[in-house]
């Protein structure tokens, strides 16, 4: 995108975190802004703090998880303004924990905001989008989107998805002036972690090191650059682009190191009953 100055943004998961940085960033470059987000508190504060900048602020409330509010808020956008040439889907939730503990629920939950949300967005959007002399869709994905890593397997999964969803929407529609981005930052120091669902296993429950942390300052700088040069894939933090280079040229290497500490199973020596299905099938045969 040569130019973001003028441009209507949305953006969703705007009120803290990545979104806020953001949203606000894309303000100091010119862009008006439609902001989302199921904290109205803290949606009102980055509204007024992106209106500092001259350019319009509209917030409000959608629960992403719920196509109808998606919709609700898109048909909003465009009465304000009639279209967009910027959407970036950054809503996003996770869970920490064993993968054989997580309930259907949580599962569900997380699919939809992370997953499901962004699709619908960008479904009705993309004809608004496609139409901009130029546009950008901007996925928040994650390093977990392109290296699998423990305990967070619904998270790894619905972000491999979205890795695999610009890819390819940036193959259909590349010729089409509409410019596609997923970013994949290492650990952010947002409340991601802190207000995720937890496991059974209360030791599960650890915050990541801070050492590992970069703002989501530095991620929106990221972000607003990889817009203005179309990359495709952003890996945004040295240790997270070495993984993502490891991962991609010496699997084995990862692999090794998750099976370190494999238990032995134990093999019963117990006979298995055999169920009447089988016995049947043993009494034809014989």
């Amino acid at each position: 995108m040569r130019e973001i100055r003028g441009k209507i943004a949305l953006v969703t998961g705007a009120a803290s975190g990545i979104g806020r940085a953001i949203a606000l960033r894309l303000a100091q470059e010119g862009a008006h802004l439609f902001l989302l987000d199921v904290d109205e508190d803290g949606l009102k504060g980055v509204v007024s703090s992106a209106r500092q900048h001259g350019v319009e602020a509209v917030g409000c409330r959608c629960n992403v998880s719920q196509p109808a509010q998606i919709d609700r808020s898109i048909d909003k956008l465009l009465r304000c303004w009639g279209h967009a040439d910027i959407l970036v889907n950054n809503a996003g939730v996770t869970y920490y924990g064993q993968t054989h503990q997580m309930a259907a629920e949580d599962w569900q939950q997380l699919l939809a905001v992370n997953l499901h949300a962004p699709v619908h967005f960008t479904r009705r959007l993309l004809p608004v989008l496609l139409d901009r002399p130029e546009s950008h869709l901007l996925n928040i994905a994650s390093i977990c989107g392109l290296v699998g890593l423990s305990r967070v397997s619904a998270y790894t999964t619905s972000k491999f998805a979205m890795v695999g969803f610009s890819e390819s929407l940036r193959a259909e529609y590349g010729r089409r002036r509409l410019g596609v981005t997923a970013l994949c930052p290492g650990l952010v120091d947002t409340n991601l972690f802190a207000s995720a669902s937890r496991g059974q296993d209360r030791k599960e429950n650890k915050q990541p090191p801070k050492f590992l942390l970069t703002t989501p300052e530095k991620i929106a700088n990221r972000a607003v650059k990889a817009i203005y040069r179309n990359q495709s894939v952003v890996v945004a933090q040295p240790y997270a682009r070495m993984l993502h280079m490891v991962k991609r040229f010496s699997p084995w290497i990862l692999d090794r190191l998750n099976h370190l500490s494999r238990r032995k199973l134990k093999i019963s020596r117990t006979p298995v009953p055999k169920t009447e299905l089988q016995e049947e099938v043993a009494a034809k045969a014989a």
